[in-house]
């Protein structure tokens, strides 16, 4: 798509982590006091915003442009990934090099790409490096060999308030990072997104607002946005009706609003790819249009046209419960922990699916957050902690855990298998991502199916009675002992075929005959003419390599005979070819 003039991008949603995304593996998602982390519900609405809002479609819906599953062959949405600080660095050549940070980029050359590895579209690709908290951006990257060709790229260090020079573009249209207005389905699952999300509209102004660095337009009129243009949710607009995880979306549209990122399609919205995006309920955000929407002011909120950083209001208090959209199996435990800030006192009430204290069928949480899961599996499976501050009951915070059942084998299947190569498929339930299967203790190359199948590959040489079969999670949690038989493989049957089937050789000629011998490695044959190994000089002869000579015949007459070539391997295994013997 259309970088600078007519720059088009798909949208998605973002990661939810700490206070205002504060971190994405021990790393700020920008300072607490980023413009991108900064509510905007109270500030003035924009004098032009009805003019901006009719321009970009008021009747025109919003739409998650990111979901579970693919769309023309690729994930739906813009993908991140997480590398060490001893990730690889690799150079990178670019289009508008005059524009681009230089690099060397810490992005692996395997890390996904927007669209898919065949994307012809804008080719995002996206790595955090959590050791050094350094985000790494390209835009329509193209792996090489040892090195990232790309259109454009932008590094930036999350620790920094520190935006682009003026004028230059990053791997956004606007010059602005990607990832802090991603949408994630983990911090949907947390039950609060607390920055502002990217968006695209189909026509942006030939101007930028801060945070904004660059523009991609050639329009000049005033009733088009500009990059960076923010928007919010109109507070009065009913979210009752929506789904639980669509109502987390829109309650940040309404607090923290939205920043116009890339030229695009109308309202759409940017997030992660996840297989865990309930589809039905993203589409839900249709019922949403662009007349529920209205322009901020956020000029108060600058501090310096040079950094993201945003005047704040008072401290609030604020309560983050961790770790999020935690794996519990069944009767297991899980500790869980409340961080409060903005106030001395940090004792926090916990709660199960809305019970102080959790209950026998959704699971029991104690004071100190040690939650114990139910010993059933319970329906729905998903149950929502929640941690309330003491001081101030209207500051919560939340995270949605999935209770799983333990892994367990009820099937092996085929039982018995045969000695040499086999494949074998381990049914049951509490399988994960990661799962090995061990075969008499020897963990095969396994692929997980589902979370109630895998299947595994593997080699054995003898026969055996009673093998151990166990599956085992990466997290070290194994199932129960299947048994299964190993029996020897039926040996191969020993075929022999001749070519030519027919021939017709004159007298005192030769006809090359061939076998080909399958089912054993010893691939030697006998020849024989009318049974006789080697033939006679009265129905011809044949060499050990096949080769037939023809007899001499009598005057007006012809001669038939049968060449044929006998396994040594197996002697009872033959086939054989007519010959015609003419003068």
């Amino acid at each position: 798509m259309g970088r600078y003039l007519f720059g088009a991008m798909a949208l998605t949603a973002g990661a939810g982590w700490m206070w205002a995304q504060a971190s994405i593996g021990g790393c700020p998602v920008l300072p607490a006091n980023n413009i991108w982390n900064t509510p905007v519900n109270t500030l003035p609405v924009a004098a032009n915003s009805a003019t901006l809002v009719n321009t970009i479609g008021s009747g025109k819906y919003v739409h998650a442009d990111f979901g579970s599953g693919t769309w023309n062959g690729g994930p739906i949405g813009i993908p991140f990934i997480t590398v060490p600080g001893t990730q690889a660095k690799y150079p990178a050549t670019f289009l508008y090099d005059d524009e681009s940070d230089p690099g060397p980029y810490a992005v692996p050359l395997n890390a996904p790409i927007e669209g898919g590895s065949q994307s012809t579209g804008d080719r995002h690709a996206i790595a955090l490096d959590t050791t050094n908290c350094i985000l790494y951006e390209l835009y329509a990257a193209h792996p090489q060999t040892a090195s990232w060709q790309a259109d454009s790229g932008a590094i930036y260090n999350f620790r920094s308030n520190a935006l682009r020079p003026a004028g230059w573009t990053s791997a956004d249209a606007a010059g602005l990072p990607i990832l802090p207005g991603l949408v994630t389905w983990e911090e949907v699952a947390s039950g609060e997104i607390r920055h502002a999300i990217r968006f695209t509209v189909p026509q942006t102004r030939r101007a930028y607002v801060w945070p904004a660095r660059h523009y991609a337009s050639s329009l000049t009129g005033a009733q088009h946005p500009r990059m960076g243009e923010r928007f919010r949710l109109k507070a009065g607009f009913d979210i009752s009706g929506f789904p639980a995880d669509v109502q987390v979306i829109l309650k940040a549209m309404k607090k923290y609003g939205i920043i116009l990122a890339d030229n695009g399609s109308a309202w759409f919205v940017s997030g992660k790819p996840d297989e865990r995006w309930n589809n039905d309920n993203l589409r839900r955000l249709h019922e949403v249009v662009g007349s529920n929407f209205e322009a901020v002011d956020v000029s108060s909120l600058m501090i310096s046209p040079d950094s993201g950083e945003a005047r704040q209001a008072g401290t609030a208090v604020r309560v983050e419960v961790s770790p999020l959209a935690p794996q519990i199996y069944v009767g297991r435990n899980q500790q869980f922990t409340a961080a409060v800030t903005g106030a001395p006192n940090t004792a926090v009430k916990w709660s199960v699916d809305g019970i102080e204290g959790g209950s026998a069928a959704r699971g029991f949480i104690a004071p100190d957050g040690l939650y114990m899961a139910p010993t059933a599996l319970p329906s729905p499976a998903a149950v929502v902690v929640k941690a309330v501050s003491a001081a101030d009951g209207d500051a919560e915070g939340s995270t949605t855990a999935s209770v799983t059942a333990l892994p367990h084998i009820t099937s092996v299947s085929p039982n018995p298998v045969t000695t040499a190569n086999f494949t074998v498929t381990a049914t049951g339930v509490g399988f994960r991502a990661g799962a090995v299967l061990r075969f008499n203790g020897t963990v095969l190359a396994t692929t997980v199916l589902s979370q109630s199948q895998v299947r595994a590959t593997g080699n054995v040489a003898a026969s055996a009675a009673g093998v151990p079969v166990v599956v085992a999670n990466p997290d070290g949690v194994s199932s129960n002992t299947a048994y299964m038989n190993v029996q020897l493989a039926p040996p191969a049957t020993v075929a022999v075929t001749v070519a030519p089937a027919t021939a017709s050789v004159r007298q005192g000629a030769a006809q090359q005959f061939t076998a080909t011998v399958t089912g054993t490695a010893d691939k030697r044959v006998a020849w024989r003419v009318n049974g006789v190994t080697g033939g006679s000089t009265r129905w011809g002869t044949i060499s050990a390599a096949g080769l037939f000579r023809a007899p001499r015949v009598g005057t007006g007459s012809k001669l038939i005979v049968t060449v044929s070539a006998v396994s040594l391997a197996d002697t009872r295994k033959s086939a054989s070819a007519r010959v015609t013997v003419t003068r």
